[in-house]
């Protein structure tokens, strides 16, 4: 795994098939997605000395996002949260869906998803907190993108000008374009634009802070909903993106 600072209080961790990134503030640590089965172990060694994790953020239920959910979770005091739609996947209640693939990326599929549980194959967390579009944690907002998965979702804070695009972008050579693998491609590449959208929504005031029981919906105000803003992106698969602060 390799380890990149992004800035002060931005890590990205770096696995073979995909990333997880560390948001700090002081000594408390947000981690958006897992990476693959099996990574709790080099996220703890990543981390060690730097912060200390108290929620996970997944963006969808794909095993390489969300495959150590369980084990990180499993770390006292930790909290994991979902959208609500794909929460109910990573429980087990529901089933994931396979993608519809174009030809292309059936090709693409083989050599980045060997290793790795077949799409509905989720490996089982449990997940404390069901998150809404418009929901904020800490100062990152919720922005739902359906389409990737149904409840796909990307990350934005304003005051720190960062987004985290789950797997609705990808990048390569500086140039961004709509994730593959998507459920519904077409919903996707809708996600895709409003997030890349001058017309934008404005950012949320709202403020979510704990949720009422496990697998119920977070309290606290709820955010307006819409694109998440202008973005140069800079990273890649799952990127980063910085935005104009709001």
């Amino acid at each position: 795994m390799e380890i990149i600072d992004l800035a002060p209080d931005l890590r990205m961790l770096r696995f073979p098939t995909g990333q997880a990134y560390a948001l700090r503030e002081g000594r408390d640590v947000t981690l958006v997605d897992t990476g693959p089965p099996g990574s709790a172990d080099r996220i703890a060694a990543a981390l060690d000395g730097w912060g200390r994790v108290r929620r996970v953020v997944l963006t969808h239920y794909h095993a390489d996002h969300a495959g150590s959910a369980r084990e990180v979770g499993a770390w006292p005091g930790v909290e994991v949260a979902a959208h609500h739609t794909d929460a109910r996947v990573v429980r087990g209640e529901a089933k994931g869906e396979w993608p519809d693939f174009t030809p292309a990326e059936r090709g693409l599929y083989a050599v980045v998803g060997a290793g790795l549980p077949d799409p509905p194959d989720v490996p089982r967390a449990r997940v404390d907190l069901d998150l809404d579009d418009g929901d904020v944690l800490d100062g990152l907002e919720v922005v739902w993108t359906p389409g990737h998965t149904p409840g796909s979702i990307a990350l934005r804070h304003g005051e720190r000008g960062v987004l985290f695009t789950g797997d609705t972008a990808a990048e390569r050579d500086g140039a961004v374009f709509l994730g593959p693998f998507n459920i519904d491609r077409e919903r996707a590449k809708e996600s895709f634009r409003a997030w890349r959208s001058p017309a934008s929504r404005p950012c949320a005031s709202a403020t979510v802070t704990r949720s009422r029981r496990p697998g119920r919906p977070a309290e606290g105000r709820r955010g307006r909903g819409g694109g998440a803003g202008p973005a140069r992106v800079t990273g890649a698969h799952g990127p980063i993106a910085t935005i104009r602060p709001c």
